[in-house]
Parts: structure tokens; sequence; C-alpha cells
């Protein structure tokens, strides 16, 4: 009589610790987690912090007429370091060469690559596994490993101090990696959509343009800016370029904020930077808005 009252009460214990009290390898599970999240969360705002401290520098010491490399409070704001460079030599010349030359190099390295992208997203030959790998390898190639030979050509074909030259190699040398990224987003648009275009009559060019484009945006947009950022911020390619100062763009015109004695003129370089800055800013929220938009006709293709 006692060995069933035994097992029943075996089994109440064990229904009891399954519905009312957690297990403990749940419990370990759960805290484990918290404590990775919280983990998380801590690197993130360290790295974070890291970001914030340099921008806060610059806009701090942009207002400080005795700025240094600490990050400090201005004792007195003053405006004094945004008139010292408000003029044409310094800022505005700089400034419009750097226009120029990244804008026109990021229109020529965009046009060739959406150019290239298209027959190897689209069409099937032998020398594109080749092709692609060249492209790849390309991509993480130095450019200060063929600026040697690179300054060499440009001398015998006078092509030294001049900004259309300028203009094509800084597109050149951009245009693996575009290609690589155009490529990409262009194999995400169905081409069942491109060739019912074809059955209306359009061409490949038409196509491309009128339905292939529209559709990968957000690819375009992506490409655009990380090809125009990487030309922004490129010192090397105009300072063995391009020598007259009438040509040099604001990359290379930052190093006049140092004299020849090691002294720097931080308020003055930290408000040429605020400037400096701004162009890549605008193009990102010109071209932001188009970057949180997916693929629009993803859903209007039936398998």
């Amino acid at each position: 009589m006692s060995a069933p009252n035994t097992a029943t009460a075996v089994e109440d214990r064990s229904g009891n610790d399954e519905a009312g009290s957690p297990s403990p390898v749940r419990s370990s599970t759960g805290t484990r987690a918290r404590g990775a999240s919280i983990a998380s969360s801590i690197a993130m705002l360290v790295i974070g912090l890291s970001f914030l401290v340099p921008l806060l520098w610059v806009v701090l010491a942009s207002f400080d007429t005795e700025a240094s490399l600490a990050v400090k409070w201005p004792s007195r704001w003053s405006l004094d370091n945004y008139g010292a460079i408000w003029n044409t030599e310094t800022t505005f010349r700089p400034l419009w060469n750097s226009l120029l030359l990244c804008g026109g190099a990021t229109l020529v390295t965009m046009t060739a690559a959406i150019l290239c992208a298209y027959p190897m997203s689209r069409f099937r030959f032998r020398a594109k596994r080749p092709l692609l790998l060249t492209i790849i390898f390309s991509t993480g190639l130095p450019i200060t490993a063929i600026m040697i030979p690179v300054y060499s050509l440009f001398v015998q074909v006078n092509l030294i101090d001049s900004m259309f030259g300028a203009i094509l190699f800084l597109g050149a040398s951009s245009l693996p990696y575009a290609i690589f990224l155009t490529k990409g987003f262009m194999d995400g648009v169905p081409v069942e959509i491109e060739e019912s275009a074809w059955t209306e009559g359009a061409g490949v060019y038409r196509a491309l343009w009128s339905v292939v484009m529209p559709l990968m945006k957000s690819g375009l947009a992506v490409a655009t800016i990380f090809t125009f950022v990487s030309m922004w911020g490129n010192f090397f390619v105009p300072f063995m370029l391009l020598l007259s100062p009438e040509n040099l763009p604001a990359a290379v015109t930052l190093y006049t904020f140092s004299s020849q004695y090691g002294q720097v003129a931080y308020g003055q370089l930290a408000a040429f930077s605020i400037f400096y800055s701004i162009p890549v800013v605008v193009l990102y929220l010109f071209l932001g808005r188009t970057l949180g938009q997916g693929f629009a006709a993803a859903g209007g293709v039936k398998g």
C-alpha cells in the first residue's frame, strides 16, 4: 500500500517543479544571455564614445582661439578661427577643386561601373569568372604600389598638373570596387521584369535606364556614397598628380595649417574641417533617403 503513495508523491513533486519554479538550466541560460547583452551594450557605448570624442574636439576647437589637442570647453567663444579661413585661397578654392575632382571622378566611375556591371550581371560568357576574379583582386590592390609608374606615364603624356588627368585616374582607381558593388545590387533585380520591357520594344540601354536603374536606386546610392567618400579623403593621388596651388584640393591643403617648425593652428584646422565635411554630409542627406528603400517590385514577379 505504501509503494503507490510514494510513486504518486514523486510524480507530484516533479510536476510541481516543472510547473512552479524555473529549471536551473533555463535560469543560467537566461542569466548568461542578459550578461552578454549588457556586455555588448557597454562595448557599443565605449566604441560610440571613442568616435564622439574627436567630433566633439572639432566642434569645440573651432570656436577656441587657444585650442590645443586637449578636448576642453573654450574659455571664450569666438568666430576668429572661421574668419581666418574665410577666404578664397584657404577654403573656397580648395573646396571647389575637391568638388570638381571628386564629383567628376565619381560621375566617371559610376557611369563606367553601371555599363560594366550590366553585362556581367545579365549575360554569360567564357571570360566572366576570370574577369570577376580580376576585379575582386583589384579592389585590394594598394594605390601606392602603382603611383610611381602612373606618375611616369603622366609625365610622358603631359597630364601632370592636369585636373582632367587626375579625374580620369581617380575614377579608374575607384572603378573595381564600384563595379563589385553595382553588380551585387544589379543581381537582385529580376531579369523577368527587364524581359517584359524587351517585349514592349525597349532596347538594352532603354531597359537599363528605365527599368533596372530605378529599381536599384538604393544600391546606386550606396555605391555613389562609398565612391565619393573614398575620393574625398584621398590625399596621395592629388598630391602626386597636381602640383600648382591653384589645382590642389582641400585634402591636400590641410597640411598648410602646420608650420615648418611643427606648430599647428588647431583652431583654424578644426574650423576648416567643419567646412571640409559639409559636402559629404550633404551628399549623404541627399542620397540617404533612398538607402532605406528596398526593391519595390520584389513581390511583383511570380516564380
